[in-house]
């Protein structure tokens, strides 16, 4: 049954000293995608009013919006709202091929389009091998398992060994740093996890995008306590094709996930990323509402 949902986000930036000449990219507005969600309406607003504003499509074909800002501001504050439909998908059956198979499969593939498995093998911006944990990747391969039964027990291990902590690490922090303390956030989680697929041989990529949270029973819903999130991607051959994990919830995404961006790791996908003419620190404000609406 499709999901329809009001999203609201609210991004700020505030400087200690006032900035100027900043240039920004955005990747905010949720993605339509056949059989997986349709972008019913959005629109972004962005103060100070910027000097320049243009969209384009990213080499992963996402839209993305690039603006800068001449004068001198002392805060930068993005929204955007959305109405966007997710329609029900699961993973009906497994036709991956064992993990011995998987290289003749991948070597079938001609095609180097975005959503090409040749772009999500190898090392990528943030994510370059890591001996650690390809050897802790080996634990979840048995003899016969499917590619997607690998990946499954990998999620499932990585949610059981490590802790949710979102004061435990940073978006700098590098996977083998956020290893090492068996703590963090979904981006460390995420990378962690497709660092593991990788040193197998299986080609994995990061989804950036929104999480309906529900409150505990009894508790009313916190208004600005969604937030965005964090997933895997995996290809699981030809048949299967791919298949979204998540590592940090330990469950497949579903109707509750809502995909802004898919990239090879988090430098693809950021969702504000740019430079500016300051000094001094900046304090960060984020609030997200995702709204399910009665049909």
């Amino acid at each position: 049954m499709p999901v329809l949902y009001d999203l609201s986000l609210h991004m700020g930036y505030i400087y200690d000293s006032p900035a100027s000449g900043a240039r920004h990219i955005m990747r905010l507005l949720p993605l339509s995608l056949p059989d997986r969600q349709r972008l019913v309406a959005g629109s972004i607003k962005i103060s100070p009013t910027p000097d320049e504003q243009s969209n384009f499509l990213d080499f992963f074909e996402h839209p993305a919006t690039s603006f800068m800002l001449r004068a001198h501001h002392e805060t930068l504050d993005i929204r955007m709202q959305a109405r966007v439909q997710v329609d029900s998908h699961s993973i009906s059956a497994d036709f991956s091929p064992v993990l011995a198979d998987l290289p003749d499969e991948l070597s079938g593939v001609w095609s180097l389009k975005p959503g090409s498995p040749h772009h999500f093998i190898g090392n990528s911006p943030r994510l370059v091998e890591t001996p650690t944990i390809s050897d802790y990747a080996k634990g979840s391969v048995k003899p016969k398992l499917t590619v997607l039964e690998i990946a499954t027990a990998l999620c499932a291990a990585i949610h059981k060994d490590f802790k949710y902590d979102p004061d435990a690490t940073s978006v700098d922090t590098t996977p083998l740093e956020a290893f090492k303390l068996k703590r963090g956030v979904c981006q460390d989680f995420s990378h962690i996890m497709i660092l593991a697929l990788r040193s197998l041989g299986i080609p994995a990529g990061y989804v950036s995008g929104f999480l309906r949270t529900i409150p505990p029973p009894g508790k009313e819903r916190l208004e600005g306590a969604d937030a965005m999130h964090a997933w895997v991607r995996v290809w699981c051959g030809e048949t299967t094709g791919w298949v979204e994990l998540d590592p940090t919830n330990n469950i497949p995404a579903g109707t509750d996930h809502i995909v802004v961006a898919y990239g090879r790791d988090y430098s693809d996908v950021a969702p504000v990323i740019g430079v500016l003419k300051s000094y001094g620190g900046q304090r960060t404000v984020q609030a997200v509402d995702v709204i399910p609406l009665k049909q």
